[in-house]
């Protein structure tokens, strides 16, 4: 039995049901959990960005007040705690594999970067962990190192991160060799050199881990995670437990950089482990900032030719990306999603080429649309240059090239393959919601007061509950409870979104009750046998799906009961309003009739649905991004003025989250765009250390910003919904730049990279007035 969802669905505004608690205070994150005889870990880290291990003597700090242990790679490696698998499933150049960049938990040997894990202390108390940290003398050989693409991509010159060279890897998509040759017979090629900087997630509560053994001998793990059951997997690799629980509260903020184990969780296990008592670590923010995952650092060659219509005849991309020290997971981001180049048109042929660049930073992982808002950003980017340099609007040319709806489903030139979408419709809305019309008459205003207005236009297109690998899966446990009410616990995880609220709302339209009488529980692998965590805008798409599935189990389950119970055939059964009733006689029952008649599971359930769901193929949101950005030229300041985002994100389930992850996401390409950047100085040392130095957006950095949808329901999914997390990150980097650019242009600025920080706007405006490049 199905329940039957209405079409009104997602005009909800109910307020987030988790709100409350957290802004009193009654969040539980990883470091609020300290069970009795809890140790604290603290971490000796590298001083040099690559450096040869001569030795480390830990016999003064072990002899410190409170020490318990003090761990080096080499005792992790006695206990057969295996490195994080290093490498990639793309090959290098020549067609041979990928290095294998095995990485320890502890460095081994070689340092690789600049903050890498050397040695682990624990103590009673985290004042002693750091004094005993801080007396570890370790020994180094430093060795020669490279912290950019620039540097690091010589095949010749630059010293290795490992060998052979730093090329760690190769991909090739589309038809380079036709897309070349169709550009030589193009009427009109525009080529653009740009880079895009690399940021930190920066999330509000830093990396955690929390270890401890069971009651049964299992080896029990709390983190500040996006993935209870990819960090259950990842400790099963690394052989520190064969079956061990992870069991996960709220976590501040991910962005999709607390992914897999991190050499720290593995570290922290094993000592828990070893010495037999709960041991717990959480990052300093000087730490993160040193440690932390990086992303999205790449420099680009773009080129795109036009006929003489200006319609799109190829578009090509030799992409260098700067992996960090290790290959890994997160080092494949801009491959799986580089099929947001090709952007909402109609372009015959594409040809990329993405090289992996190994340098002596921290290793990449994903960060909030791992991938997607690069991709965007490369062919938005140029088609703005294009336009210019053809003398026509930015948004008439995007019009020539659009996707026509009717050519739905539209397979790309490029990995993708569009099953709906009416980018037309999403252009006039978007015009219409950013006021285009009267553009004009504010950059005359701004003028007169001696400013500089730009405009900036990015309308994009993403991959969202999977990747050119394929969609994955997720699953789903619905309960009924003894007094009536529902659990859902989803195989999806929040990590800020709104989870608690979402679904539960979702479970109560199935069953016809209050969402009040839906409870939410997430994060225990023991309560589920597989859930793919947060990431990749799937949580909706995917996880959703996976809900309603166990949704009908647990009502054709209680309907199959209520047919037995009234002596009727299951057919007889009508249920609707959270009543089941036969629809022959004035036979009903309610849940809460229901709950009371069946006996009580040991968890306080009456019955029990699991439900799940895969996807044959990822849905694919898109969006027109409309910024206005005005520059003092003496200066360079820069302020963002307007900013309009319409979106296609399939049907909306509940309004007020999306807004939510949309303003946020904003705020994050905003932020790269305007800011942001991690940066290294000559001798390989972190400049961007701290938020003196490292400018995340602040509140009056931004503005109030006009959102509205267009939306077009996916079939890929029995809900309709196409995905929301990265949306907004993905549409503002590219629209933020644009407007930055188009501010510039009448100076004589062609381009400027991001950052668009005041002393780069200035200096760059200073440079045209000379006429130097």
């Amino acid at each position: 039995m199905q329940a039957i969802l209405s079409d009104e669905r997602g005009q909800t505004r109910a307020g987030r049901r988790e709100d409350l608690r957290f802004l009193i205070g009654n969040g539980r994150y990883t470091s609020d959990v300290k069970p009795e005889g809890c140790l604290i870990a603290r971490f000796v880290r590298s001083e040099h960005p690559h450096a040869r291990i001569i030795g480390i003597d830990s016999r003064q700090a072990a002899s410190l007040p409170g020490v318990r242990a003090i761990f080096t790679a080499a005792d992790l490696e006695a206990a057969g705690v295996g490195p994080e698998p290093g490498g990639i499933a793309y090959p290098r150049a020549d067609g041979s594999p990928a290095p294998k960049t095995d990485r320890p938990a502890l460095a081994s040997g070689i340092a690789r970067y600049l903050g890498e894990p050397v040695a682990m202390v624990v103590a009673d108390t985290a004042a002693e962990a750091e004094d005993a940290a801080e007396a570890v003398e370790v020994t180094y050989q430093p060795l020669p190192y490279v912290t950019t693409v620039a540097s690091a991509r010589s095949t010749t010159d630059a010293p290795r991160v490992w060998e052979p060279d730093n090329i760690g890897f190769v991909w090739r998509g589309g038809d380079m060799d036709t897309a070349e040759r169709a550009l030589a017979g193009a009427a009109h090629v525009t080529r653009l050199s740009c880079k895009v900087s690399r940021v930190g997630a920066c999330p509000l509560e830093t990396r955690a881990f929390l270890a401890w053994i069971e009651p049964d001998g299992r080896l029990g793990m709390s983190a500040s995670h996006q993935s209870p059951h990819g960090l259950l997997n990842a400790l099963k690799a690394r052989g520190l437990d064969d079956d061990p629980h992870v069991r996960i509260g709220d976590v501040g903020g991910s962005f999709g950089m607390k992914g897999g184990l991190h050499g720290e969780g593995a570290a922290v296990a094993f000592a828990a482990k070893y010495l037999g008592q709960p041991v717990l670590w959480e990052s300093s923010r000087s730490e993160a900032m040193l440690s932390d995952p990086g992303g999205r650092e790449a420099d680009a060659k773009i080129a795109v030719g036009l006929d003489a219509d200006a319609r799109i005849v190829a578009l090509t991309g030799r992409i260098d990306l700067n992996v960090g020290a290790y290959l890994s997971g997160g080092s494949g981001g801009a491959v799986n999603n580089i099929g947001s180049m090709a952007g909402v048109y109609e372009i015959p042929v594409i040809g990329v080429e993405v090289r992996g660049v190994l340098s002596n930073t921290p290793p990449i992982a994903a960060y909030r649309g791992a991938g997607r808002p690069e991709a965007a950003y490369y062919i938005e980017r140029i088609l703005d240059v294009a336009a210019h340099e053809l003398g026509l609007d930015p948004l008439e040319l995007r019009r020539r090239n659009l996707v026509p709806p009717e050519r739905m489903p539209f397979r790309t030139a490029l990995t993708f393959t569009y099953d709906c979408g009416d980018f037309p419709a999403l252009i006039e809305r978007g015009t219409a919601e950013a006021d285009l019309a009267h553009f004009p008459a504010r950059r005359a205003e701004a003028e007169r007061n001696g400013r500089l207005l730009g405009l900036g236009v990015a309308i994009c297109i993403e991959t969202s509950g999977g990747t050119i690998r394929g969609p994955s899966p997720d699953h789903a446990k619905v309960s009924l409870l003894s007094d009536g009410s529902l659990l859902v616990e989803p195989g999806s995880f929040s990590v800020g979104q709104g989870h608690e609220t979402a679904f539960p709302n979702l479970v109560a339209e199935h069953f016809g009750v209050e969402p009040e009488r839906v409870l939410h529980r997430q994060g225990d692998t023991d309560r589920l046998e597989s859930g793919r965590g947060n990431g990749g805008s799937g949580s909706t798409s995917v996880g959703g799906p996976a809900i309603s599935d166990a949704c009908n189990k647990l009502i054709t389950q209680l309907a199959a009961i209520a047919a037995r119970q009234f002596g009727v055939a299951a057919e007889d059964i009508v249920f609707e309003a959270g009543v089941f009733r036969d629809s022959k006689s004035n036979q009903s029952l309610s849940l809460a009739e229901f709950a009371g008649g069946l006996p009580i599971g040991e968890d306080g359930t009456v019955a029990v649905a699991q439900g799940s769901f895969k996807p044959l193929a990822p849905t694919f949101p898109n969006g027109m991004h409309v910024a206005e950005i005005e520059i003092d030229p003496e200066t360079g300041e820069r302020w963002l003025t307007r900013y309009t985002a319409v979106e296609d994100l399939g049907r909306v389930l509940n309004s007020e989250l999306v807004e939510g992850q949309i303003h946020g996401g904003v705020a994050q390409g905003a932020g790269q765009a305007l800011s942001e950047e991690l940066l290294y100085d000559a001798d390989g040392q972190l400049l961007t250390g701290s938020f003196m130095d490292y400018a995340m957006p602040r509140a009056d950095d931004l503005v109030g910003y006009r959102f509205a949808t267009s939306n077009v329901p996916t079939r890929v999914n029995p809900l309709g919904v196409k995905g929301v997390g990265e949306a907004g990150t993905v549409g503002a980097l590219c629209a933020v730049m644009n407007a930055v650019n188009d501010a510039l242009r009448p100076l004589g600025v062609r381009h400027l990279d991001m950052p668009a920080t005041p002393h780069r706007i200035w200096s760059a405006i200073r440079q045209a007035k000379d006429g130097s490049p």
